[in-house]
């Protein structure tokens, strides 16, 4: 695959698949995705059930989400371009027995080509930090999802607090997560990602914030989107 036509840092790439046999370890670097998707898969859950939806998960990686989704008795579609991560999610659905997942090594821009308006709902977290072009991935998800389906999204915000929380203190004084995984000049502010959606033609139907307490080690998500933030979209019927 030709990774230098796609939307994708190879760097980005080397990162996440060299720790790709940690992903199901739920204290490796992964933890902090292994505690908070209980808290997102019942946020997407409350607003768009996913019993019985085919829903994509754009970069999914080791398939942490992808899986508890097919485990609420979703179709579930898991994206990657981290060829490793996607073995892992593979095996992983393998030896868990996990009904209704399957993976692919597929560009979301792509699969946006060849399956427009196809899912009923479509999550991308914690990924959009980590490509060269945001927007090309928030559009491409507004294609695949059917008109008046949901997108979810969720990233960092770039301000001062964030670089302290979310890069100096979650990377270099908590070591909750490997040094480099996030660069703060690709970090999205709530607004940018608002003007993406609306000129993907997603309406903006909810924002959270997601906070963390190091000492209780428990998350929770609240109206404060100053750090970590999702946002549930709908396009537009």
């Amino acid at each position: 695959m030709n990774h230098t036509t796609l939307n994708v840092d190879p760097a980005e790439l080397a990162k996440f698949s060299d720790l790709a046999h940690r992903w199901w370890d739920p204290e490796s670097e992964f933890r902090p995705l292994h505690e908070i998707n209980p808290l997102r898969l019942d946020w997407i859950n409350g607003l768009a059930p996913l019993h019985g939806k085919r829903v994509l998960d754009v970069g999914c990686g080791g398939g942490i989400l992808s899986d508890a989704m097919a485990r609420r008795g979703a179709e579930v579609l898991g994206i990657d371009l981290a060829t490793k991560s996607l073995r892992v999610a593979q095996l992983h659905a393998l030896e868990a027995q996990t009904p209704r997942v399957t993976y692919r090594e597929v560009s979301v821009e792509a699969l946006a080509a060849e399956q427009p308006g196809s899912f009923d709902t479509v999550t991308c977290m914690e990924m959009l930090e980590h490509v060269p072009d945001p927007g090309s991935v928030v559009r491409a998800c507004a294609q695949l999802v059917k008109p008046g389906g949901w997108v979810f999204f969720s990233t960092i915000n770039r301000n001062a607090k964030a670089f302290m929380l979310a890069i100096v203190g979650a990377e270099y004084v908590l070591n909750m997560l490997p040094r480099g995984t996030h660069e703060y000049a690709r970090l999205i502010r709530p607004s940018e990602l608002a003007t993406h959606c609306r000129d993907a033609g997603l309406d903006l139907q909810q924002t959270k914030g997601l906070q963390y307490n190091p000492i209780t080690r428990r998350y929770w998500l609240s109206s404060d989107t100053s750090v970590n933030y999702l946002l549930a979209t709908r396009r537009s019927a």
